[in-house]
């Protein structure tokens, strides 16, 4: 089997349930720690995901974008411009793909932002929208499966791409 690994940026304005996510991700839903220092910077988290309908991927470094946002908070949402913007142009001239991913769900009552604004402004940058709640473990998963296909999908272009040279 070949591994790949593929680096996935999480970044989004403090308190949107970044760390929450990606721990809750990481220890396969056994880990839902309540009380968070506010992370700033970057959060290495690591853990092999298995491509559905694939035999040869993992993941672990470049290229992927994970984009965080609380949907009880507007701001936060109106920041992944920002960013976006700010991950691209670390990769410039190279597809990022990735995923906007809208946080706290379970808080219905305090809800913001509406899920059709967010996956209509996902659309016209080009990302998949999913929405999660970390807390009542509700697809907090689906993104970052999604992201691994899209890593393995531009890993297969590549590939095929330098055979076509070859």
């Amino acid at each position: 089997m070949v591994k790949l690994a593929a680096k996935c940026i999480l970044a989004g304005d403090p308190a949107v349930g970044k760390t929450a996510l990606a721990q809750m991700f990481r220890s396969d839903g056994t880990h839902f720690q309540k009380n968070y220092t506010l992370t700033t910077g970057v959060d290495l988290v690591v853990k092999v995901v298995p491509v559905p309908d694939t035999n040869d991927s993992v993941w672990e470094s470049p290229n992927v974008l994970c984009l965080v946002f609380d949907v009880t908070n507007e701001q936060s949402f109106s920041s992944c411009s920002k960013w976006l913007e700010k991950a691209r142009a670390q990769a410039p001239g190279i597809s990022l793909p990735g995923v906007l991913v809208g946080t706290k769900m379970d808080l219905t009552g305090r809800r913001t932002v509406d899920s059709a604004q967010a996956r209509a402004w996902a659309l016209s940058q080009g990302l998949e929208c999913f929405e999660t709640s970390v807390k009542e473990m509700d697809s907090y998963e689906a993104p970052f499966h999604c992201l691994a296909k899209q890593f393995y999908q531009l890993y297969r272009e590549k590939v095929d791409m330098f055979h076509t040279l070859v």
